[in-house]
């Protein structure tokens, strides 16, 4: 299909367009390295980053900040690695009333959860976490992949799994089998239901953490989060009528403290979690029912598909490997592209 051709007073649009996002860009910047080299901000505070706005991050103040509770938009510095929601840092307000912080150092992280991007680039999710809120519901369905992939990544982070079963008035008795599955391989399951307000057992599993919810969009984390914090209200929408995938209402993770103690992110749905940032090694790792199998392969190149002498052929014929997690493991280690 050929290119549309365009006139001559529809390239001028485009031109102009495209000259006022550049120069509004040139005009951000500007503003920011003035910001940067300015001495008059205030001394360093530290803040807890709540949630992405394009080049900026909001930060709350801590506890611990002298100067009381307050928000504010802050740049980062350039010499700084990116920055995840749940960062803990040290800013600099802006001298300016309503103006834009600066963010002047990164403090240690205790967890990172990140993902490949299109280009394999790392995209962060979340810092400081400790424990993974895996969101799945009966629709839109999530495949068994979908599920191990983001078991695999908490394994890999060091972070607690916590497998949600969302919209179970909806749930059929596969929905429960399926379930009932990554219970016996020792992960901890919930069946509850956002749009009933039944969250009895997920309310007391919350404080003292700080958690982070994950899975596709429609699955109800929004709604999860709406529940827990009535006064939030986050924006939902419903499945697509044509697709009947759920439809982007989250565009950014984004932190919320609970009334109850504990923090939790609401991150946005993505369709597919990469794990290509990960080695062989922590994708074997993350399927700790094999543990035993490791190093037992025949070969020692081994591909884990039709080998003679697999070791994992022979956990799963053992039925200590379930075929469909089987299928995942082999389904990752292809993406991973090297042999264990």
């Amino acid at each position: 299909m050929s290119a549309r051709k365009l006139n001559r007073q529809q390239r001028w649009r485009i031109d102009k367009i495209q000259e006022e996002r550049i120069a509004r860009l040139a005009k951000r910047e500007a503003h920011a390295h003035a910001l940067l080299t300015q001495g008059d901000l205030a001394a360093e505070r530290p803040g807890l980053v709540l949630a992405h706005y394009g080049t900026q991050v909001q930060v709350e103040s801590l506890a611990d900040d002298p100067h009381g509770y307050c928000l504010q938009r802050c740049h980062r510095r350039s010499n700084l690695p990116a920055l995840a929601t749940g960062d803990r840092v040290l800013w600099q307000p802006s001298p300016q009333e309503d103006g834009i912080g600066v963010v002047a150092a990164l403090l240690p992280r205790r967890s990172l959860l990140e993902r490949p991007d299109g280009q394999g680039h790392s995209k962060l999710i979340a810092a400081n976490i400790d424990q993974l809120l895996i969101v799945i519901a009966p629709q839109p369905a999530t495949r068994d992949l979908a599920i191990d992939r983001y078991l695999v990544a908490a394994h890999a982070a060091d972070l607690q799994a916590l497998l949600v079963l969302n919209k179970s008035d909806l749930a059929e008795s596969a929905d429960h089998e399926r379930l009932a599955r990554y219970r016996r391989l020792g992960y901890r399951c919930l069946s509850l239901s956002a749009r009933n307000g039944t969250l009895d057992e997920l309310r007391p599993l919350l404080p003292g953490h700080v958690s982070a919810c994950v899975g596709l969009s429609g699955v109800g984390k929004s709604s999860l989060v709406n529940v827990l914090l009535p006064d939030i209200q986050q924006v939902t929408r419903a499945l697509s009528s044509h697709s009947g995938l759920g439809q982007h209402t989250t565009t950014t993770a984004r932190l919320f403290h609970l009334q109850g103690g504990g923090d939790l992110i609401d991150s946005p749905g993505i369709r597919e979690f990469g794990l290509g940032l990960l080695s062989t090694a922590e994708i074997l790792a993350g399927f700790p029912e094999i543990a035993s199998w490791r190093g037992r392969c025949r070969f020692r190149n081994c591909r884990h598909d039709s080998e003679p002498g697999c070791a994992f052929v022979a956990a799963c014929a053992a039925g200590e490997l379930s075929e469909e997690r089987f299928a995942s493991l082999r389904s990752l280690l292809a993406d991973a592209g090297t042999d264990d």
